[in-house]
């Protein structure tokens, strides 16, 4: 038996079921998400997870013991790849993704039609996107590589707009003499203010708030003047 179709309350246990049938771990198995699973709204309307398991083909390598695809570098992100890829299907959504890697992060980008939806207001969507990938990637294993998710270049987009308008803001506190206060913002955003303005010593920024409506206080520094 090389390939199973399994169910389970969700993805993880879908794909435990799977490793039983083919006496085989995770790592020895491609996983396709043929459906992600909902638990419903009060668990009316919850869908189970379905996915197929295949067993990796093998390769010999010259000197060594022959490695599955999943022992090289590179195999939790080809792990993440196929798990933005089944969301995307789940969301009737054709696109394809591709994968690089580096010593830090794994980026996905998203190529295909509904690059508008996909990225939300202000990001959102792909923020929620890139949410779920680390979460089905990284349960339950440590040494987490952060997983990107991107499409139609947005994120650099939006950093160099982030950028901009952090220097703007900062000449205007300068300026004023006066905190100024950017509207809210996720962790990601705030971060990349923070950075842009990090070797200003003329300036002070901090995060205040909570939640949904922590923003970032642009200050000048009176022990620079």
């Amino acid at each position: 038996m090389k390939s199973v179709e399994t169910e389970g309350k969700n993805v993880e246990e879908a794909v435990q079921k799977a490793c039983e049938l083919l006496q085989a771990s995770q790592a020895d198995l491609d996983i396709e998400i043929l459906e992600a699973g909902s638990s419903g709204f009060l668990g009316i309307g919850a869908r189970r997870a379905q996915i197929r398991a295949t067993r990796k083909e093998t390769a010999p390598v010259s000197g060594k013991e022959t490695l599955s695809a999943s022992g090289s570098e590179n195999g939790l992100a080809r792990k993440a790849q196929t798990a933005l890829k089944g969301l995307l299907e789940h969301l009737d959504i054709e696109s394809q993704v591709e994968m690089k890697e580096d010593a830090e992060r794994i980026y996905l980008n998203i190529q295909g039609d509904g690059g508008g939806l996909l990225i939300g207001r202000k990001g959102q969507t792909l923020d929620a996107l890139e949410y779920l990938i680390n979460k089905m990637v990284h349960k339950n294993q440590e040494g987490k590589k952060r997983i990107v998710v991107d499409t139609e270049n947005y994120r650099t987009r939006r950093e160099e707009s982030l950028v901009k308008l952090a220097q703007r803001l900062a000449e205007r506190a300068r300026q004023l003499g006066r905190p100024v206060t950017i509207s809210p913002m996720n962790a990601h955003d705030r971060r990349i203010v923070h950075l842009a303005l990090q070797n200003d010593r003329s300036l002070r920024t901090r995060s205040t708030g909570t939640g949904l409506y922590r923003k970032v206080i642009i200050s000048p520094d009176k022990k620079s003047s």
